[in-house]
């Protein structure tokens, strides 16, 4: 399973994220919200409130408008970067 960010073009907590998970070399599947059927409707089904973005990990995980410190330690955790 990847990496699946949920989380709008207009969005600058989206552009953080996704920024901080390119920088670190971590692969992962855009769903914007706006423009991709069910994608609103996945996001809050994951994290049970509306804000975005809304970061899914492989072991199921979860992260809400993470900062870039918050994803590299989960990225870590995971092992996908040392």
């Amino acid at each position: 399973m990847a990496i699946e960010m949920y989380g709008a073009d207009w969005c600058g907590d989206c552009k953080r994220a996704k920024a901080a998970l390119q920088r670190l070399g971590a692969e992962y599947v855009w769903h914007d919200i706006e423009s991709e059927e069910g994608a609103a409707d996945r996001a809050v089904e994951i994290s049970g409130q509306k804000h975005i973005p809304v970061v899914l990990y492989p072991d199921g995980a979860f992260q809400v408008e993470p900062s870039a410190t918050d994803i590299e330690k989960k990225l870590k955790e995971l092992g996908i970067i040392a």
